[in-house]
């Protein structure tokens, strides 16, 4: 399919951007590793996969490093108080309703779920880009990335307009809230976008590691 060619072709430039981390197996934090269903029918799409599951992996080796740099110089860490005090930036999560983990594994459901939260996170992220200055750069590349990855799992799914997307007018609500923030809510604000975008990541790496698994088996 010409969309698979040209979707194969944005993947690579993608992954140029985010290259340089070596791609290695997960720590399983959640007992989630071992998601087991049905194969369902979408070989067609299959051949994406392995290029979602790449970018993913190198989306969270990135952000993963970005937060430990935040708490080395910072002082901004998961065992603050006052982190979890200000917690309350309803970002995106992977849930079992998504139908991502071990109960109740649903592909459609799954890939809609980690399209809609890649493309909510996108706010969050270019906040992180503005507030997390001498990163900047690494920020962009985790911007262009994630957008990227939101848009090749979107046309995974067979009813690619069943994604739900973020409104605009909400989402430029939300990014001018978030740069009203005084400096010391800022430090914390970015710390936890991206801790809980890389474990977003992280469930996202699973899901689409289980999916191109089973698919081969299928074969």
């Amino acid at each position: 399919m010409n969309y698979l060619r040209g979707y194969s072709l944005l993947a690579a430039a993608a992954l140029t951007l985010l290259v340089g981390t070596k791609a290695v197996p997960l720590p399983d934090s959640s007992g989630e590793e071992e998601l087991v269903d049905d194969p369902l029918d979408s070989l067609a799409r299959s051949p994406l996969l392995p290029d979602c599951e790449s970018l993913a992996w190198l989306l969270h080796s990135k952000a993963a490093k970005l937060k430990d740099e935040m708490c080395e110089k910072f002082t901004v860490c998961d065992s603050s108080m006052e982190m979890l005090a200000q917690n309350n930036l309803n970002l995106p999560k992977i849930t079992e309703k998504d139908g991502c983990l071990l109960s109740g594994f649903n592909e459609e459901k799954c890939l809609r779920g980690i399209s809609s939260g890649l493309f909510t996170f996108q706010t969050y992220l270019e906040y992180v880009r503005e507030t997390f200055i001498s990163e900047k750069q690494k920020v962009e590349s985790i911007c262009y990335g994630t957008k990227h990855l939101a848009n090749t799992v979107r046309q995974m799914v067979k009813n690619p307009d069943a994604v739900i997307m973020p409104d605009p007018a909400t989402q430029s609500t939300l990014f001018a809230k978030l740069k009203s923030n005084k400096k010391w809510i800022e430090k914390i604000s970015t710390y936890l976008i991206l801790r809980d975008f890389t474990s977003f990541m992280e469930k996202t790496v699973r899901a689409v590691r289980y999916l191109k698994n089973t698919r081969n088996l299928s074969v």
